[in-house]
């Protein structure tokens, strides 16, 4: 498969060795474009619909990490270009996917291209099937407090809830009902439960998804009809529910 990427570098014989290296050994690169600072590489991301950046970690004006913290929905997937070994971890804990050491290994690029190639196709076929859940159902209850005492519900029965400040909507498939109780809640509640936080509005019965339409973070559409948008941020952990 083709991966748009970029290349974020400060040092022009460093990209200029590395861009070389991409076009000879990494035939399914499509470089769109390079970038010496964090200000130059914000842009380039926000203008392309990017597989893969290649960032080198010490720049004018900040480093990567620096860069990464600005982008907390980013979907594409990182390899990390270094002279030093000791930020490691810290690529690591940035959900890096390789880390390479310069001199650049040929080798060890060209795995890193076909670890991040592996990646995406893997997501990619997941987004072209019709999604069926790994879990055969859910047993269980939910108790609503409510003035006069509480409501129980079968938590089978919940397609979604959806925030609305600090209340929930919790939509069943024929009615709504509205809880004082805020959607972090219900999150917390439903945790040993098929129900995923696809957005920072709605937490779904993974149960009760009948499609996933493909986009930045795309939407799925529940059983009863209703399109609800999955945030980008929030694309992998839903995926992770279907095999």
């Amino acid at each position: 498969m083709s991966l748009n990427a970029i290349l974020v570098e400060d040092e022009a014989n460093s990209r200029e060795i590395l861009r070389n290296y991409i076009a000879k050994y990494c035939p399914s690169v499509n470089l769109l474009g390079e970038a010496s600072s964090i200000k130059e590489a914000l842009v380039l991301i926000g203008d392309n619909d990017l597989d893969l950046v290649f960032l080198d970690v010490e720049m004018p004006f900040g480093n990567a990490f620096d860069l990464l913290d600005q982008l907390p929905d980013r979907t594409f997937e990182t390899v990390f270009v270094t002279a030093y070994d000791h930020y490691a971890k810290d690529a690591l804990n940035n959900h890096a996917a390789y880390y390479l050491t310069k001199p650049i290994n040929i080798d060890e690029l060209v795995n890193a291209v076909e670890y991040v190639e592996g990646v995406r196709e893997k997501e990619a076929s997941l987004e072209g099937e019709v999604l069926s859940t790994k879990s055969n159902g859910v047993e269980g209850k939910l108790t609503l407090p409510q003035q006069d005492g509480f409501q129980v519900l079968n938590i089978a029965e919940i397609l979604y809830c959806k925030a609305d400040d600090n209340y929930t909507e919790i939509y069943l498939l024929n009615k709504k009902i509205l809880v004082s109780k805020t959607l972090k809640y219900f999150e917390d509640a439903l945790t040993d439960y098929p129900f995923a936080r696809v957005h920072k509005s709605f937490l779904v019965n993974v149960n009760e998804v009948v499609k996933y339409r493909k986009g930045k973070g795309g939407s799925v559409v529940m059983s009863n009809g209703k399109e609800v948008m999955v945030s980008a941020s929030k694309k992998k952990d839903f995926l992770s529910y279907f095999n």
